[in-house]
């Protein structure tokens, strides 16, 4: 064992010699832009209350005491589930515990040796982790580069999946579905979209990007997340109701693991009814994200050339290099900005940057303070 051990300490000690060592952050007493919060509904007292009487009223048991195929399972569970099918006007839904739990639990399933699938190379890690965990010939393809995507199907042969994310995590730039979803029916090749960041903010009382653009239809699985916008946790895939039953019998995250509890159930079931009755809050964080943008432009021209194009609450600004990337970070921190570092092997090497995350409970201070202490950084 010592072998093994003499292993984990030398790879611990070259992730700390390069600047990517990982370690649990504090909490810090700063302006939240760094946060997935973007409505503010994680911290939100109207939905506290509305999901804490909720409980009291529907929740007979701390735990769900088993998986859903045993004992996990509860008309509750099935209710909510209809609900969110009409909210994202699918079929059917199945709830997952987790997004990453989610596209896991699809690819691996779906996927079968023979198949292809092609996936954006900025996807998230559970997608790419999905991929491996099939037998399916698995290729990546650059990033929102349709071309490149149809080369490589024209090489395929056999069942093909294209797998996105309808807005990326780290750049904050979104997918073109609609051409995606075109080539993939000109291709026969079933679309498989992850919709965590877009869930709560696009499409109709924030039902996703797939359904903002029109292409819901088109769409083999969509994965939406309840632990961003939405301020709670838990997830659900959206799809036919032959998807889902096919879920229920060959996908391994959501079989053989211990159901979400009902108080997470009816979480959610609040959130998403909060989310319908308050399309203030989306509104009024693209409101912020166009306030950032122009405060860029207008205080840090030359500064502003490293910020990605987003139209979104991630707002990416690149910083290359991990030293250069954690420092400007501290020096925005000690001003009382919350920005996070996001380094390689995270983001390829090179195109580290900072993360900005915007949202609604942003003030416009808040903004002009962040934005002037940006325009002083030294890059």
């Amino acid at each position: 064992m010592q072998q093994i051990i003499a292993r984990l300490e030398q790879q611990l000690q070259k992730r700390a010699l390069h600047q990517q060592l990982r370690k649990l952050p504090q909490e810090l007493a700063v302006a939240d832009f760094y946060s997935n919060d973007y409505l503010g509904l994680a911290r939100n007292k109207k939905l506290a209350e509305r999901i804490a009487t909720a409980a009291g009223q529907e929740v007979q048991q701390h735990g769900a005491t088993g998986s859903r195929l045993i004992s996990g399972n509860a008309p509750l569970t099935e209710a909510v589930e209809s609900e969110l099918a009409h909210y994202f006007q699918a079929q059917a839904c199945l709830l997952y515990t987790s997004g990453y739990a989610a596209n896991q639990g699809v690819l691996s399933a779906l996927l079968q040796r023979g198949d292809t699938v092609l996936y954006d190379e900025l996807s998230h890690a559970c997608i790419k982790d999905g991929c491996r965990l099939s037998s399916a010939n698995r290729f990546s393809f650059r990033h929102n580069d349709l071309d490149h995507l149809r080369s490589k199907l024209a090489r395929t042969s056999g069942p093909c999946f294209v797998v996105v994310e309808s807005v990326y995590s780290m750049d904050g730039d979104e997918a073109p579905l609609a051409a995606l979803a075109q080539l993939c029916r000109e291709r026969g090749a079933g679309l498989i979209v992850d919709e965590a960041h877009s869930t709560g903010l696009w499409g109709l009382d924030g039902a996703g990007s797939c359904l903002a653009q029109g292409v819901a239809g088109d769409v083999l699985a969509r994965i939406h997340t309840f632990g961003k916008a939405m301020g709670v946790h838990g997830a659900c895939v959206a799809g036919s109701a032959l998807l889902i039953r096919y879920l229920i019998n060959f996908s391994r995250t959501f079989i053989y693991t211990t159901a979400l509890p009902p108080h997470a159930i009816v979480s959610i079931r609040e959130a998403v009814r909060f989310r319908q009755q308050q399309p203030q809050l989306a509104e009024q964080l693209f409101r912020q994200v166009g306030l950032f943008r122009w405060l860029m432009q207008e205080k840090a021209p030359q500064l502003s050339r490293n910020l990605l194009p987003a139209r979104g609450p991630i707002q990416a600004l690149l910083v290359p290099g991990s030293e250069q990337a954690v420092g400007a970070a501290r020096q925005v921190q000690a001003k009382g900005y919350g920005v996070w570092p996001i380094l390689s092997p995270t983001v390829p090497s090179g195109q580290e940057r900072l993360r900005i995350c915007l949202h609604s409970f942003n003030s416009q201070p808040e903004l002009e303070g962040l934005v002037d202490t940006l325009s002083q950084l030294h890059l």
